[in-house]
């Protein structure tokens, strides 16, 4: 598998890198202070033997267009769409243990062609005659995603690993034949070698800690001292993008293909370019180099490539060219990623979540406050409810108000959702995990998680309203709380898998939810909602866990009296008549029978069907995910 690194700018603004590596060498899976964990776990199927680890990519005639968006106008008018060209027949080749700058204006392609030659585009976008690898032709753009990485200017990382456990989660994946202590050794290794010792322990990913963004000229050019010192060491083909680098960088580049409007204008070495200035009546001034001076003439650079066809030798020719001859190594259709164990996947992902939910202070402390607050506030304001007519509005209106607590309190893990999602598309499309290990590994986590939650909140909540006494109505009353809670978390881990950003989200939910409390039967009773809107009465998550906590309620108090009404005969006698019981309130809600276990089985299907539905989108869009 390809390593991947961003090209730190010295005034450089979209900057990438992609590194190639079809390597699977035994000595490249030795744990010697030169190897890194980035190449692919050797098939087990396939019997060992050596293999040279050179990568050649070679790119023939790519073109690529965008059909732009149009308006509902254009649309009435039929006009038609005129496809934006992005790139224009661009050829070139990268090889082994060299690095190939692309350069050019803003808007020239380079982004767009890094993209492509790395296999983050969409197979509809991806021209399978333009490109191959050691002669192998590349059909899809997973191909390419196998055996290389790309790193565009912003990343997707979990703020919340340190860089060693971020290196160790890959490498609990790529590296499954080795042992912990291995893998610890090839990290170490990695770190000492990438210069990252020294910040093993710090955090990564948020937007304070981007360690190759914005650097000066002297960590520029270190970055690139390490890039070149890689690509010579470990036989990698590195290609990048860059604006204006200082002259000292320059040494290290042993190729540049300089674009301009989609079309190459010039591909190959420094010496070469500045021949072709010098040739064209130019003179460099000395205060730039000649790529610098290069960007000021880009017209008569295209007239002079147009007119010289500097293409590259074809595949028929190879023989006549032994040194662009194609090597048999390291078949890319052999390259397929092999799945971890179902049971090892969820293990290392349930770690990962037990260090972020610990590390996540806020949320934590968020989430308990909440509980805590919110089952002393309601019970402070409820407290010891009588057991009369008023008694049983207050319990239903309690009951009403603590389900839309709950329900609504999960609200908050919203935009930590949608931050691991961008990094679970990431890492899901390049297989190293399946999408079902996940949620399972995020509900086992996060089950004990809210259950505290749930404990926080009904403990107090239960015995200050001074709600039914039996010990068994008190834990089924914890069990529901915690059947709410799991009910909200799916609901909203499910919306955020098809929200495109949290304001959308927040909006999202507040919206299900509020419909979900109107049609819960609490407002509007079952035989007054409109037909054409009963299916929300069924849908509804309000409806059973209010169901289940008016039967745990009054159950067993169906005989209990809880409205009397006095009366006086003629011999001055006084008698009372029983004019609501347990069982009338039961009624009232077409609760004749004890439903409390069917609820609670619709709840469970309700919290198992939000990740099914969640699974189902991630899935999809992990599928479509290119980058």
């Amino acid at each position: 598998m390809g390593s991947c690194f961003q090209q730190p700018r010295p005034s450089i603004e979209d900057d990438s890198a992609v590194l190639f590596s079809t390597s699977n060498s035994p000595e490249e899976y030795s744990t010697s202070p030169s190897s890194s964990f980035y190449q692919p776990t050797p098939s087990p199927s396939l019997p060992p033997q050596r293999l040279k680890t050179t990568c050649k990519v070679t790119v023939r005639n790519l073109s690529y267009a965008i059909q732009p968006n149009t308006s509902i106008l254009s649309h009435l008018l039929h006009e038609p769409k005129v496809p934006l060209h992005i790139l224009k027949s661009v050829s070139f080749e990268a090889r082994d243990s060299e690095i190939l700058a692309v350069v050019g204006p803003s808007g020239t392609g380079k982004s767009s062609l890094l993209r492509i030659i790395s296999g983050r585009v969409r197979d509809q976008d991806f021209d399978p005659r333009s490109i191959t690898v050691n002669c192998h032709q590349i059909k899809k753009p997973a191909q390419l995603r196998k055996i290389c990485g790309f790193v565009a200017q912003e990343d997707n990382l979990l703020p919340l690993l340190t860089v060693k456990e971020t290196l160790m989660f890959s490498a609990n994946f790529r590296l499954k034949g080795m042992s912990h202590k291995e893998k610890e050794d090839r990290v170490e290794s990695l770190m000492d070698e990438l210069g990252l010792t020294h910040v093993a322990g710090s955090f990564v990913g948020d937007e304070e800690n981007r360690g190759i963004s914005g650097l000066d000229s002297t960590s520029a050019l270190q970055v690139i001292e390490l890039l070149a010192s890689m690509a010579k060491a470990k036989q990698r083909t590195v290609v990048l993008s860059i604006h204006q680098p200082s002259y000292r960088i320059l040494q290290y580049i042993s190729k540049f293909l300089i674009l301009s409007r989609g079309s190459v204008v010039h591909y190959g070495s420094l010496e070469l370019l500045e021949e072709t200035i010098n040739n064209l009546g130019y003179q460099i001034p000395t205060q730039l180099n000649a790529i610098e001076f290069a960007m000021e003439i880009m017209h008569p650079l295209e007239d002079s490539y147009s007119n010289n066809n500097n293409f590259l030798p074809s595949v028929e020719d190879a023989e006549q060219f032994p040194d662009l001859r194609c090597e048999k190594v390291g078949g890319v259709e052999h390259q397929q990623h092999a799945f971890f164990l179902i049971l090892y996947e969820i293990m290392v992902l349930c770690s990962r979540f037990w260090k972020i939910i610990y590390r996540t202070k806020q949320l934590f402390l968020a989430r308990t406050m909440q509980a805590l607050v919110g089952g002393f506030g309601l019970g402070s304001v409820y407290v010891r409810v009588r057991k009369d007519e008023a008694g049983v509005a207050e319990r239903l209106g309690l009951f009403a108000f603590s389900l839309s607590f709950l329900l609504s309190s999960t609200v908050e893990a919203l935009p930590i959702y949608l931050q691991e999602r961008r990094v679970l598309m990431k890492e899901a499309s390049r297989e190293a995990y399946r999408i079902s290990s996940y949620l399972i590994a995020n509900t086992i986590v996060f089950l004990p998680f809210l259950f505290v939650v749930s404990l926080l909140f009904a403990i107090p909540v239960y015995w200050i309203v001074g709600l039914n006494p039996s010990i068994e109505a008190f834990v089924f009353f914890i069990f529901v709380v915690w059947l709410i809670v799991l009910m909200a978390s799916s609901l909203v881990l499910f919306l955020s898998a098809i929200s495109p950003d949290f304001i959308s989200g927040n909006s999202l939910i507040c919206t299900v939810l509020g419909a979900f409390f109107l049609f819960s039967g609490y407002f509007i009773p079952k035989e007054y909602i409109p037909k054409y809107w009963i299916f929300m009465y069924y849908i509804s998550l309000y409806r059973y866990p209010l169901d289940s906590l008016l039967t745990n309620e009054y159950w067993s108090a169906r005989g209990e009296c809880f409205s009397w009404q006095k009366y006086n005969n003629v011999d001055g006698d006084h008698f009372s008549k029983c004019l609501l019981t347990g069982n009338d309130v039961l009624k009232s809600r077409g609760l004749e029978k004890d439903t409390r276990w069917v609820n609670v089985g619709v709840m469970l299907a309700f919290f198992l069907f939000y990740r099914v539905l969640c699974w189902i989108i991630l899935s999809r869009r992990a599928s479509k995910t290119t980058t």
